[in-house]
């Protein structure tokens, strides 16, 4: 019997959800991992084909991203088959919120970097071969997406006074609400909008303005070269952009819904289900790579090419 603390009394209804999600995140886990290690043997094997600068920007993604698969996400899966947070203690809480919320906002912010930084590749490739200017346009802003989510959240998360008292083991992530996300209203209004909400909004324009400049530039040069290269370099941002407004763009819709509409409804759906889309981003994105990396498409049918004559050959004996 699992104790619901939301309703106060003994029921296991919300078991049966965690259960389910229990099985298919462990599945999407797994693959996920195995697919992370592909690529980057195929990055390792073939590491001339990070002299494309979108490629680099992709593999510090896919690094955040498979952090995230390998240490973050085995906490939640773990949630999910206990229906409770173990161990029940204030360091192991710290320490979820912390790289959750760090992982997540590095991934975000990466996104919203890549997405911006494609308008510079698709129309203006060559001012990044300068070197300072591609330190300053390509290579400082990655490294900003991963140092200031660390920074941000060790300050806010892990040296940030909390009430023990506060913390809900029987939640996913501890009930990350609180401490200074409910003690502090600059605080977690500043989390919630500059965050969670303004990469997503980063993600969505730099998409739509990438389409219609690109739609433009065909219409007034009618060159099929550069279009087909522009069209290839517009159709992996949409793909990328696609995963992000998946995870993460219906909990942006419920945090605004909530700011003019205070329901337990809708705190409710966010901690029970929507909360959950995020980590669909980490499982999903090595899935979309394969569509990014025609090389890796390449390189993987020959490897299966190889298994297969080995395989023909081997088995007469």
């Amino acid at each position: 019997m699992i104790i619901n603390s939301k309703m106060g009394n003994a029921t296991n209804d919300w078991y049966l959800p965690n259960h389910v999600k229990f099985y298919l995140t462990l599945i999407l886990q797994i693959l996920s991992i195995i697919l992370c290690l592909f690529i980057f043997t195929f990055f390792i094997v073939y590491h001339t084909s990070l002299r494309k600068l979108q490629y680099k920007a992709l593999l510090v993604l896919l690094i955040v991203n498979f952090i995230q698969i390998t240490l973050n996400l085995p906490m939640a899966i773990d949630y999910y088959r206990l229906d409770r947070v173990s161990p029940p203690t204030r360091t192991y809480c710290k320490w979820w919120i912390f790289l959750e919320s760090t992982l997540d906002v590095e991934n975000e912010y990466l996104a919203a970097a890549i997405a911006i930084q494609r308008h510079i590749l698709v129309f203006k490739p060559n001012i990044l071969n300068v070197r300072r200017t591609r330190y300053i346009l390509y290579y400082l802003p990655l490294l900003f997406c991963v140092i200031y989510p660390i920074i941000f959240y060790m300050a806010a998360v892990v040296f940030y006074p909390c009430d023990d008292a506060k913390w809900d083991f029987t939640v996913n992530v501890c009930g990350d609400s609180t401490c200074y996300l409910s003690g502090n209203d600059i605080l977690a209004t500043y989390d919630w909008i500059v965050n969670a909400s303004l990469p997503i909004f980063i993600i969505v324009l730099a998409s739509i303005l990438l389409v219609i400049r690109v739609i433009k530039q065909k219409h007034r040069r009618q060159q099929v070269i550069t279009w087909l290269k522009q069209r290839r370099m517009t159709l992996q941002l949409l793909s990328i952009s696609c995963v992000y407004l998946i995870a993460w763009f219906p909990s942006v819709v419920i945090g605004i819904m909530q700011q003019f509409y205070t329901s337990n409804v809708l705190t409710e759906i966010e901690d029970d289900y929507i909360s959950d889309l995020s980590y669909l981003n980490c499982l999903l994105l090595p899935w979309v790579c394969i569509g990014l990396l025609p090389e890796f498409t390449k390189w993987m049918l020959k490897q299966i090419h190889r298994l297969k004559r080995h395989w023909n050959m081997v088995r007469p004996l």
